[in-house]
């Protein structure tokens, strides 16, 4: 644990080198970097974290930058350049710093990748949002996100869990039978954690890079790689075209039958992936 911007941040440090810094999904916490922790960690330092509010974090209360909170933990941590990893909003916080800070970002992975600015939620279908909200009753639900202080229920956690993991883990389009039993587990166990954390903790504000990157993406000088899955939600794949069109020189990948979470449910390449970013940068 260390602190951070007020909060504490829980966080594994690992092996010698060049840093490498992993910023986790917010459907996730650091636990989706197992397999690229532990492969790249024989030849780099490689660091991740759980954001405020996840894992094993200090509480997300009131008013806060996740971006804020990366560049931070680099600070407090001696970390003065670093490739950053980043996964879904990770990702886009990666890429916040990489404008905050362009001399401390050397390489930027951005894996399934949101962008800040950008009004994702606008762009999912009518039936995909209310699909997701009926998971739980609208009663119970709307004072879980009042932060009313009532009991949460396990079975709505983990009914939203589930909601959450067909549309982002599976794919909108995709039977959740076609994942591994162990991708969907540690799917499931992660956005449970996630649900249950949220709606029993504090209110809390995140606030956005501003000026945010989506009107910036040309300003980003590191090199960059970005991974698409195919099977990942629509809307999400449009802003990995937007990254990938937007960034200078930036390389994509589009990985076949592949959810919002590639680095569980592709380990292997993904961190092979990583690695040749690493090597070239």
């Amino acid at each position: 644990m260390i602190a951070v911007n007020g909060t504490r941040l829980a966080y594994d440090d690992a092996g010698a080198g060049p840093a490498v810094v992993f910023s986790h999904a917010g459907i996730a916490d650091r636990r989706m970097w197992d397999h690229q922790f532990d492969g790249l960690a024989s030849d780099h330092r490689v660091i991740r974290y759980d954001w405020r509010g996840h894992g094993q974090s200090g509480a997300a209360a009131g008013r806060h930058a996740h971006h804020r909170d990366l560049l931070a933990l680099m600070d407090a941590l001696g970390v003065e350049h670093a490739a950053l990893v980043g996964c879904s909003m990770g990702g886009a916080y990666a890429v916040d710093v990489a404008l905050a800070a362009p001399r401390r970002v050397r390489a930027l992975a951005l894996i399934c990748s949101g962008v800040s600015g950008h009004l994702w939620w606008d762009a999912i279908p009518a039936r995909i949002r209310d699909a997701v909200r009926g998971a739980v009753p609208e009663a119970r639900l709307a004072a879980y996100q009042r932060h009313s202080g009532v009991p949460v229920r396990e079975d709505d956690v983990l009914a939203m869990a589930a909601a959450q993991a067909r549309v982002l883990v599976a794919g909108p389009d995709r039977d959740p039978a076609a994942l591994d039993a162990r991708v969907w587990q540690a799917a499931m166990t992660m956005l449970a954690d996630v649900y249950r954390r949220e709606w029993a903790g504090p209110a809390a504000t995140a606030e956005p890079a501003d000026p945010p990157a989506v009107g910036r993406l040309a300003d980003v000088v590191a090199p960059t790689l970005v991974v698409n899955g195919l099977a990942d939600a629509p809307w999400v794949q449009h802003m990995s075209t937007l990254l990938a069109t937007g960034i200078p020189h930036a390389r994509r990948i589009d990985l076949p039958d592949t959810g919002h979470l590639a680095p569980v449910e592709r380990p292997a390449e993904v961190t092979d992936l990583i690695r040749t970013l690493l090597a070239t940068s």
